[in-house]
């Protein structure tokens, strides 16, 4: 909502319990305490634009029917000088509210007031919130769940930027624990075998068979020859590790930044082992009883705080374990950072450790309550109707990278926001590259357009947007005007609940809905060819549709093209 809704919230609450000390204090209503109601937005604006359920939640405070406690209610509403000027009485008892003109000039001249920053607010008080997301295995190439985490992490962040949060992105590598391992011996075999030959050398069996690993060696093999097959097994996997996965943490913020991703940090598990974190988390465990040892290996005590089973923290090689590594991360996000809150976008099969993420947070002295997780489900690619599993180009799985090299990215940061992150969902390739009203962005960057083109034709008759007076912009009664505007007055209040909920999916429809009452007001009402006032009334909130169509693009990194 606008900072006019706001008004119009706060007067319209005014209003209904000024009526209450009214009634009361004239005896028609006994002495109370007055419920707390709620002012809402009807389904059908047909019975109103606003309603409220004061006198329902109030019945049995005043022992009164609800109808006739909104009957009284409504003999002493004075909304003389509000946004409102009429209401009527609905049902058993609700109340319903009738905005007037002022109201809807009011929204116009403040999106021209704010322009760029229209939308925002100051919702999120600065809380310091952290959203990782994608932190993908360095260990191979990004995939299609990578794809839809990064387009709904980053608008997700956006969304909460726009709310008033004081935001960071962030990026966790794992480049510490068995995966570096298994990475090591993986890049190791392809090594030894492009000189002894695959026969030669076997190949692990739970190794990366990915040709990404292949390509690592051969590179790695063209910059040093054989020096390191005769070398120790423990100096050759380090030295193949420290060539290969930097090269590969580049190759993903290459990928990432080519979808718009850019990270505020890209943060390092192994700084957890190299500054001791780890063990001081451990220790905090093992200080508070939480530990205990077993078969050689240190396990916390998980069930304790929720989970299903305890977890092992240090294997009987010593080492610990991913999940030890996790806490002592969000332990830092939280003590040494000092982050207010935590979002992780985990993928689905994540499932089982959020609970026990959370209660490792309360074992640790934490509030595993400030740490939420979003779990997105799985997606599929299809074409022509039918699920691809291939890339045309490569003929492997499909990886972060072909798809940006197949699909606008305009079109995949639209389209993966087009679902709530717990549906699971199909991406059509098809329809990401229709340049049609068919695609969603499209139809919502056309829209855009069309209103250059508006503007641009007019210029060329010297006509320009101006500042219009309230008398003029009174003047937009049409149906599909008064619905626009309506709309464009619920943005900052659709910004505010995707925050609140996690769902920058309700901003993706929030502007298609934008686009269609756009492209109905246009059919139905003509710019060019009215009356001076009333033309540029119209051409006023032909701006304004085009300030906000922007304002969604500009948040979600989707460009806003003048013409198509």
């Amino acid at each position: 909502m606008s900072k006019i809704v706001f008004q119009a919230t706060g007067e319209l609450k005014c209003a209904i319990r000024g009526a209450f000390a009214e009634a009361i204090k004239n005896g028609e209503l006994p002495e109370a305490a007055v419920p707390e109601f709620s002012i809402e937005i009807p389904a059908d604006r047909a019975h109103g634009d606003w309603a409220t359920n004061a006198a329902m939640v109030s019945a049995k405070a005043f022992r009164l029917a609800p109808r006739k406690i909104a009957q009284i209610l409504t003999d002493h509403l004075a909304l003389k000088g509000t946004f409102f000027d009429r209401f009527e009485i609905a049902g058993p008892g609700f109340i319903n509210f009738f905005l007037g003109r002022k109201f809807y000039t009011e929204v116009l001249k403040d999106i021209e007031a704010l322009g760029g920053n229209y939308g925002r607010s100051d919702y999120g008080k600065k809380e310091k919130i952290m959203v990782e997301f994608v932190s993908a295995n360095p260990t191979g190439p990004m995939h299609m769940g990578n794809a839809r985490g990064g387009a709904l992490g980053d608008c997700l962040a956006a969304v909460l930027d726009a709310a008033g949060y004081d935001v960071w992105r962030e990026f966790y590598v794992n480049d510490a624990g068995n995966q570096i391992e298994k990475f090591a011996v993986s890049l190791e075999a392809r090594y030894l075998q492009i000189f002894k030959g695959e026969e030669a050398v076997s190949f692990p069996e739970d190794g990366y068979h990915g040709d990404d690993i292949r390509q690592r060696a051969r590179e790695f093999a063209d910059l040093h020859r054989d020096r390191y097959v005769t070398a120790e097994p423990e100096e050759r996997r380090k030295a193949l590790v420290e060539f290969a996965l930097p090269k590969n943490i580049e190759k993903m913020k290459s990928d990432l930044e080519k979808y718009r991703i850019k990270y505020d940090e890209w943060f390092l598990e192994s700084r957890l082992h190299n500054d001791g974190e780890l063990q001081e988390t451990i220790q905090i465990l093992k200080d508070k009883g939480l530990t205990y040892e077993n078969d050689g290996a240190l396990w916390y005590r998980a069930t304790q705080f929720g989970a299903e089973k305890d977890e092992v923290l240090v294997r009987q090689n010593g080492n610990p374990t991913y999940f030890t590594a996790d806490i002592a991360y969000h332990r830092n996000k939280f003590e040494k950072r000092g982050f207010d809150r935590c979002i992780d976008v985990w993928g689905a099969d994540h499932h089982g450790h959020v609970a026990r993420m959370k209660g490792a947070m309360d074992a640790i002295g934490l509030d595993g309550g400030k740490l939420d997780v979003v779990l997105i489900q799985l997606v599929r690619l299809v074409r022509a109707g039918e699920v691809v599993r291939m890339s045309k180009r490569t003929g492997k799985a499909i990886q972060l990278a072909d798809l940006l090299d197949e699909v606008p990215v305009d079109a995949a940061r639209f389209l993966f926001n087009m679902r709530e992150a717990t549906s699971q969902m199909d991406f059509d390739l098809d329809l990401a590259v229709q340049q049609d009203a068919q695609n969603p962005v499209y139809y919502v960057q056309y829209a855009r357009a069309r209103i250059s083109s508006i503007l641009k034709t007019l210029a060329a008759e010297g006509i320009a947007p101006r500042k219009c007076t309230d008398a003029e912009l009174a003047l937009l009664t049409a149906p599909e005007e008064v619905e626009l505007i309506r709309h464009l007055s619920a943005y900052t209040g659709e910004i505010i609940e995707a925050a609140k909920d996690y769902d920058p999916a309700r901003i993706t429809r929030y502007v298609i809905t934008l686009a269609n009452l756009f492209h109905k007001f246009y059919n139905a009402c003509r710019v060019k060819g009215e009356a001076e006032g009333l033309a540029a009334a119209r051409l006023s909130l032909c701006c304004a549709v085009s300030t906000v169509i922007c304002n969604v693009l500009s948040m979600f990194k989707i460009s806003a093209p003048e013409s198509m």
